[in-house]
């Protein structure tokens, strides 16, 4: 079985039922993509924010068209597809639709800048690409460098001169299931990770471990056919769409809700009736100081049926969660822990019977076993300190093209994640520290060497370090320990205006001008800047909270 079956299986049974909406309450309705060709319901929320639903009929047959329009072009099996979209109906059913041709999907960061996106595309070796109006300015500059594409196809309107329109060639291509025999074994998609230096590896898994993702999520969050998940975060995380598929196995309605504002979320939860939120610990928190300070009324929505919330993709304040809970008492609460290596949040889980253990990641997901080892690869005794490593079904097959760094994270069958972790007395496991320096930032990694990098380009530093700082709001903040060069004279304004380059997510939000510690070896002593400045900060994380 793979996930196509389900699909299938639930346009089959319940087609006219919605599969998926789309809500985007910050554009006019006149600015919407829309399919053209072949049917589309839309129906209008109050106020006209844009809105659009699809069936599971249409979602499968749009799937078969894509996937039909591939075929029908010479694509052969094992091809490798990027998508680079923005949260969108279009966006599973083209995924969908690159697995039903027996393609390889390779989901694009949309954050991703020019040089990022040619690096990912030549690295995974993608050979078809498909975008949208939002990444025309980003791809025109690479467009004559990207040699390795055979097709370029463009959802929206006015394509640009180097892609064709998707839309409308699909709307020429049949809407019946292609005669493409998948099994768990056959590759299904790429997805992207960095290590400390900041470069993407390429995570290559099976059908197997995107059938693992769907069988877990729905495992522990039970959806039900009345269901209603609202996924905010961007699909091309494996987060966002490993959640979603919980909805898929039970052939339920999900929302995509383009937007994070408190009064956004509340109100799609009280218009379409959602039972499932997923969220960022910003959003959360986001969402409680509204409340708090009288900026959003909760007797202005009706969020009865809301039944869950769980967080993942960063370290949840056990503190938000006694905040949520006290407004809102009835919800069920659970916390995943997972990695792109491991198809997503899942091998580890909280559970929503053990909200007494807020504060750690959990206990071994739904077909996954857990260990936590020393540097040997010998167990530690409870309560020690390790490296923890997973095991299950959704362990991926390899770094794409890199067997030295497949090696250094797969051994006898082991995923070791980089993350050092202690488990109690009762089994849970709890995050002590990460060995890389990854940041994770409001559920976004930032990578230090990146950001180094670009602040040396400055004449007047000598020196840069950047660590993570911890944040009431965001987990963590990145902060770069500044030396000046002898005889300059640099301001904090000077360097924000500098970074101003930066993609807004990659700037610092502290700067500190300081000595940047080097051991003999000339690597920064990454340990002696968070000893010297993280205390300081966690306590007014934690006085915050």
């Amino acid at each position: 079985m793979v996930i196509t079956d389900f699909l299938e299986r639930n346009a089959r049974l319940y087609g006219s039922e919605v599969s998926l909406v789309e809500i985007n309450p910050s554009e006019e309705r006149d600015n919407a993509v829309t399919w053209r060709d072949f049917s589309l319901i839309e129906n209008a929320m109050p106020d006209a924010p844009y809105r659009r639903e699809l069936s599971w009929r249409d979602f499968d047959r749009r799937a078969n068209r894509f996937a039909n329009l591939l075929l029908s072009r010479g694509v052969e099996r094992g091809t490798k597809v990027g998508i680079l979209l923005m949260n969108c109906l279009e966006w599973l059913p083209l995924y969908f639709g690159i697995l039903k041709a027996g393609c390889i999907a390779v989901p694009m960061n949309f954050r991703y800048a020019s040089d990022e996106i040619k690096y990912c595309l030549e690295l995974a070796d993608v050979e078809v690409l498909v975008f949208g109006p939002e990444f025309i300015t980003r791809i025109d500059p690479i467009a004559a460098e990207l040699t390795g594409l055979r097709m370029r196809f463009f959802v929206g309107r006015n394509a640009p001169k180097y892609a064709e329109d998707c839309c409308t060639l699909m709307g020429f291509c049949s809407s019946s299931a292609p005669p493409v025999a998948l099994s768990e074994e056959d590759h299904a998609a790429i997805y992207f990770s960095s290590g400390t230096t900041g470069f993407p590896k390429a995570i290559l898994h099976n059908h197997r471990a995107l059938l693992c993702s769907c069988m877990t999520e729905q495992h522990h969050h039970g959806q039900k056919r009345g269901d209603v998940f609202l996924c905010i975060p961007p699909l091309y995380h494996t987060g966002a769409k490993m959640h979603w598929f919980g909805s898929l196995v039970s052939g339920s309605r999900a929302v995509l809700l383009r937007g994070v504002k408190p009064e956004w979320i509340l109100r799609a939860v009280t218009e379409e009736k959602c039972t499932i939120v997923w969220l960022l610990v910003p959003w959360a928190q986001d969402l409680l100081d509204a409340i708090d300070s009288g900026r959003v009324e909760l007797k202005d929505y009706y969020l009865d049926q809301w039944r869950l919330m769980h967080i993942g993709a960063q370290p949840v304040p056990p503190s938000l969660i006694k905040r949520w809970k006290q407004v809102f008492p009835h919800h069920l609460y659970d916390t995943n822990y997972g990695l792109s290596e491991s198809i997503g949040p899942g091998c580890v889980h909280l559970g929503v019977e053990n909200i007494h253990k807020v504060g750690a990641i959990g206990v071994p997901g739904y077909q996954w076993r857990t260990r936590i080892v020393d540097e040997s690869g010998q167990e530690v005794p409870q309560g020690d300190v390790g490296e923890l490593i997973v095991q299950g079904p959704g362990v991926m097959l390899c770094y794409y093209k890199n067997p030295e760094a497949t090696a250094e994270v797969l051994k006898n069958g082991w995923l070791y994640t980089g993350d050092m972790a202690r488990m109690d007395e009762d089994g849970f496991i709890y995050l002590v520290d990460r060995k890389k320096d990854v940041i994770i930032s409001g559920g976004e990694n930032l990578y230090p060497v990146q950001i180094e990098d670009f602040l040396r380009k400055n004449d007047k530093i000598k020196d840069v370090a950047v660590i993570g700082l911890p944040d009431a709001r965001l987990g963590e903040i990145a902060a770069a320990i500044i030396a000046v060069k002898e005889g300059q004279t640099c301001t904090e304004e000077e360097i924000n205006a500098f970074c101003r380059e930066l993609p807004r997510y990659k700037r610092p939000r502290k700067i500190i001008f300081d000595d940047v510690p080097r051991n003999p070896t000339g690597k920064i002593e990454k340990p002696v800047l968070r000893e010297r400045y993280c205390h300081g900060r966690l306590v007014e994380a934690q006085t915050m909270n």
